[in-house]
């Protein structure tokens, strides 16, 4: 297995106004990225979100049609807290996503429908690392947003979209993996951290599911030690990283 990178990460690029970010889960965004998408929408950038699951199936002691409302009503106040307003669902099955057709049609459409320049997911590897096993679930979902990024511009791939009125958009200039092994940008985390720790502790019915610790010591202890850990590539200040894919 190739090991991660320790070069320099540069700066992600600023030339851009809409962004879309597509995830599995509730909660992914947050552990993931949320202090730059803050930092983004203080500069009056526009992103939305695009959620594979409702998460219903994420805590032990909820059934699903209890938790996913739940979960829904805790994205929706996340994302707000970083200043993004639109915030949709998939509604594909929590745990059990599938990679194919179905899922980067439905990805195809989102993308035509809010017409990024920059798309943003999560780690599509199979480990977090050489530690620790990803979820099929984040697989699927990142390896479809790669396809369906590209899927987008082409009005012979799900021409039926176009039916629909959305027409055929190739004009996503990149892809940005968060929670990537081999990350090459990054964004200074610390204008978004503190709002970043209070959009993951709107997911607070998970997170109390999750751990016995406090939950605020727990979500700013997450952020600030990830966060931390990648200053020394990125002129010493605590940074949120991507592996930028170009197309």
């Amino acid at each position: 297995m190739t090991e991660p990178t320790t070069t320099q990460l540069q700066p992600m690029p600023e030339d851009w106004s809409r962004a879309l970010a597509v995830v599995a889960h509730p909660d992914d965004l947050e552990y993931g990225c949320s202090a730059a998408i803050a930092a983004w929408t203080d500069a009056g950038r526009e992103v939305a979100y695009v959620l594979a699951t409702r998460g219903e199936a994420g805590i032990d002691t909820l059934p699903p049609a209890e938790c996913g409302p739940l979960r829904e009503r805790e994205q929706r106040a996340s994302a707000a807290v970083v200043g993004v307003s639109t915030v949709e669902f998939l509604d594909h099955r929590d745990g059990v996503i599938e990679y194919g057709t179905a899922l980067r049609r439905d990805i195809a459409a989102a993308v035509r429908r809010h017409r990024p320049e920059l798309v943003i997911t999560l780690n599509h590897r199979d480990t977090w690392g050489e530690a620790v096993w990803n979820t099929p679930d984040h697989v699927a979902v990142g390896r479809a947003t790669l396809d369906a990024a590209g899927d987008a511009g082409n009005r012979w791939i799900f021409p039926e979209l176009a039916d629909e009125g959305l027409e055929p958009w190739d004009g996503v200039r990149w892809v940005a993996v968060a929670g990537s092994a081999f990350p090459t940008h990054a964004v200074d985390a610390r204008p978004g951290l503190e709002r970043a720790v209070a959009s993951l502790l709107e997911h607070r019915t998970y997170i109390e599911a999750l751990t016995d610790e406090e939950p605020e010591a727990y979500a700013r202890g997450f952020l600030t030690g990830v966060a931390g850990s990648l200053g020394e590539r990125f002129g010493g200040r605590p940074a949120v990283a991507f592996e930028l894919i170009s197309r």
